[in-house]
């Protein structure tokens, strides 16, 4: 049996306020191409079908009409992930079911099967810790504990099954090993985000979606990344979807690249190195990200900068000399951070000492509650 994994695709995001609405169809066809050249007989989508709760017009169509051709070609099972909305992606999904496309949200349905060839194919949505804990009655509030469940329905429902159907899961979460970019969304709770890829013992293969990068935690447990580079940290990312062959002697996947509507670029320097040097040629026609060392601010850099680079996108400034210790931009210093350690660092800014662990607490609340609201509008 062959499947083609793909996931992240977050349809309706932009990239620094640059229009991925392109990018995204071109992908959609190579997908569509992919998937007939290759005969798959069936397409997983593990989760971040679009960029928000609440996606854009043009968002939904091109969903319906990735899903439209896919369907035309193949079987389709696909999750919801931390930036989808359960409720609004899983609307009408019963009645999808019948159509070949299973889209599975919800937590009563995590181990109920979508049956493909001799597979059997199980969903199993991003799943809030704080949600889970209280419908399935569990004493921990981490992403590991929650999985860890659903793991468990899951293998209760493969233990009914003849020893010659294959198992295969689908699951949004952050599995240790996978290394993670600038462009995911923190998902941690009680500063636990990991889970271990044990968790997926036993199946025969674990589509995994969250992570951005292409990633083979084991043979069997992959993520295939988004298809789209989302952050200048992606700048080296090899973008695609996994073609996995489910065979009697074992799991075997190659990648298929994706299209590259623009390559990415960083680089660093003085200005007027930049705009003269000729070794800079190659990034004329990136998206790209300067970072300038000039000891004091160049007037006018960005103008300057895409005369030659006109497709520079960011521009950050790290002064030569004494200057270095120059503040940073303030997005550059929120980067690496999480929502609570932002929300931290605003507490620090205004009493003019850390955070308690009382106030941490409150703030962790108030991001819950705010996730709450937006996993369930």
């Amino acid at each position: 049996m062959r499947i083609l994994h793909t996931s992240d695709w977050h349809l309706g995001r932009s990239f620094h306020r640059e229009s991925l609405k392109d990018a995204q169809e071109t992908f959609v066809d190579h997908l569509v191409d992919t998937v007939r050249a290759e005969r798959v007989e069936c397409v997983l989508v593990s989760g971040d079908v679009y960029d928000r709760a609440l996606p854009s017009v043009d968002a939904v169509r091109l969903c319906s009409d990735a899903l439209a051709r896919l369907r035309a070609l193949t079987r389709v099972v696909l999750i919801a992930g931390n930036h989808d909305s359960a409720s609004r992606l899983g609307w009408g999904s019963r009645l999808l079911d019948d159509a070949g496309v299973h889209i599975r949200t919800e937590f009563a349905r995590v181990g109920e099967p979508v049956l493909v060839g001799d597979a059997a194919v199980y969903g199993v949505p991003y799943l809030e810790p704080e949600f889970a804990r209280h419908e399935w009655e569990l004493e921990e509030r981490t992403h590991a504990a929650v999985l860890t469940e659903a793991m468990r329905r899951v293998r209760a429902d493969i233990a009914t099954r003849g020893p010659d159907v294959r198992s295969v899961v689908l699951a949004h979460a952050f599995v240790t090993g996978g290394e993670a970019s600038d462009s995911e969304r923190d998902i941690s709770v009680g500063g636990s985000s990991h889970v271990p890829a044990s968790v997926f013992r036993g199946v025969d293969y674990a589509a995994l979606g969250h992570l951005h990068g292409r990633w083979a935690v084991t043979d069997r447990v992959r993520y295939s990344g988004s298809p789209l580079a989302y952050s200048f940290s992606e700048e080296h990312h090899v973008k695609g979807s996994w073609l996995v062959d489910l065979r009697a002697d074992g799991v075997h996947a190659e990648f298929a690249e994706a299209p590259v509507p623009r390559r990415l670029g960083r680089v660093k320097g003085r200005i007027d190195d930049l705009l003269r040097d000729a070794r800079f040629e190659k990034f004329e026609d990136r998206w790209l990200q300067v970072t300038l060392t000039d000891p004091r601010r160049p007037s006018g850099a960005m103008d300057r900068l895409r005369r030659r680079f006109p497709h520079t996108l960011v521009l950050g400034f790290e002064p030569e000399g004494d200057a270095g210790d120059a503040p940073r931009a303030w997005a550059d210093r929120i980067r690496e951070k999480s929502e609570l350690d932002i929300a931290g660092d605003f507490v620090t800014e205004v009493t003019g000492a850390p955070a308690s662990a009382d106030e941490r607490a409150l703030l962790h609340e108030a991001f819950e509650h705010c996730r709450q609201r937006e996993a369930s509008a």
